[in-house]
């Protein structure tokens, strides 16, 4: 597509959107408004702003099929008790003496294997209350631990956000989730050691904050599979991820040339570790419950592709392009800047990077940069504010720990160093090295 926009329209478009998000219009119309008004502004007719919106759109239906498809394993995973099961396993082995490590390693963990980040978090919140009551572990140390480990999990999922950093550079899922692991250590790292640092500031954990808990989410007791059925579909989704990667890494061909897309893999290891846990007459009940869990990521991806495809459009990207260069700065930073201001603006990891990608991919490449590393560093940088209090995010992880405004914004600058960590990892390794 032609560059028929200017790239003050895009700009003024792109900030009607994230200033609708911001007012809490549905963030879908937000997008779709914002481009519309871009375009216009822009310069385009009202026939080429629907071109605009329509080939926007289009771009990303690669990966709203491939969200899709993940919902059957995150439905399995979430309704099936799988989750949970891995959490306390997690949280039991380790111990009390290592608590703060297990429950970030367990919300890590649970978060990695294809649940979101929230609800992980909720999962693994009442075990953190638990745990925290007994040890004497403040609610903010619990929740940064919970929140730190969770972040560090999502950027090596197969969850929406992962996929839509890898479809924006044209990349295969598990190449990203590979290249984010080293990321995703460091940022468990520095959530534990913050946790530590912060066990006694603040309220401290009670079980009455437990059973304000299980009053809010409405589960007393979950009825769990056994922790080796549970694992069958998070560890088959994996080994068939990594064939391929660990065939190029070791040249070794028949590996190589095992080339299955996640929208075969994800759902087929669901299904897999449904009957392993016998769960196969709850195919339509896991299946109906992780279609509606994607159904608003795939309502906003089909938002951010209008707004992306308007940017692209524009001459905006140009602009961008010139402008660090004139100022000296390296064009890699425009990965993780993209990332983290874009999440920022949306408090949504997922949405964040699709806007990150659709809007800047070009841009970022254009310096250069590896699509690779372009991934790692956009998603890594969707990790550092996401947490804002506009974000669902905000106050679901608020409602779990039973924290009042005050106390969770305690935690925020302790999230953001999380993610900063991560990024700063990632742009090191991928950006400079």
């Amino acid at each position: 597509m032609s560059n028929s926009v200017s790239w003050v329209g895009a700009l003024l478009g792109l900030a009607l959107a994230i200033g609708l998000i911001l007012w809490k219009l549905n963030p879908v119309y937000s997008l779709l408004l914002g481009t519309i008004f871009g375009a216009i502004i822009g310069g385009s007719s009202l026939s080429q702003t629907v071109n605009i919106v329509v080939a926007g759109t289009q771009s990303v239906m690669g990966t709203v099929v491939r969200v899709l498809a993940a919902g059957v394993l995150a439905g399995v995973m979430m309704e099936s008790g799988a989750a949970n099961a891995i959490a306390r396993a997690i949280v039991t082995k380790l111990g009390e003496k290592w608590a703060i490590l297990s429950l970030a390693l367990a919300t890590m963990i649970i978060t990695a294997v294809g649940v979101f980040i929230p609800v992980a978090v909720l999962i693994v919140a009442p075990i953190a209350l638990e745990v925290g009551s007994r040890m004497k572990i403040s609610k903010l140390a619990l929740l940064v631990a919970l929140s730190g480990g969770g972040k560090a999990g999502n950027i090596i999922s197969p969850n929406p956000n992962t996929i839509a950093a890898a479809r924006g550079f044209n990349l295969e899922l598990s190449q990203l989730m590979v290249a984010d692991f080293i990321p995703a250590l460091f940022g468990l790292a520095m959530a534990v050691l913050l946790a530590t640092f912060l066990r006694h500031r603040g309220a401290i954990a009670s079980m009455a904050d437990v059973e304000v808990n299980q009053k809010q989410t409405g589960q007393t007791k979950l009825e769990t599979p056994s922790l080796r059925s549970a694992i069958v579909a998070p560890l088959l989704a994996v080994i068939l991820l990594l064939i391929n990667p660990i065939g190029s890494i070791l040249h070794v061909s028949f590996l190589e040339k095992f080339q299955v897309d996640a929208i075969y893999i994800l759902p087929f290891a669901g299904i897999v570790g449904m009957l392993a846990m016998h769960k196969g007459n709850k195919v339509l009940e896991y299946t109906k419950a992780g279609m509606e869990r994607m159904t608003d990521v795939v309502l906003i991806l089909i938002g951010a592709g209008a707004i992306g495809g308007l940017i692209t459009s524009s001459t905006l990207p140009a602009e961008i392009v010139s402008l660090i260069k004139v100022s000296g700065i390296s064009g890699t930073f425009l990965a993780p800047i993209s990332g983290i201001l874009m999440a920022a603006a949306t408090a949504s990891t997922s949405t964040g990077v699709i806007l990150a990608t659709g809007s800047f991919s070009k841009a970022i490449l254009s310096f250069g940069t590896a699509p690779l590393a372009a991934a790692v560093m956009v998603h890594t940088g969707a990790t550092v504010i996401d947490h804002l209090p506009q974000g669902n995010y905000f106050h679901v992880t608020a409602n779990a720990m039973n924290m009042n405004l005050k106390e969770r914004m305690g935690s925020v600058p302790y999230e953001t160093a999380v993610g900063l960590t991560m990024t700063i990892v990632g742009t090191l390794i991928y950006g400079f090295f």
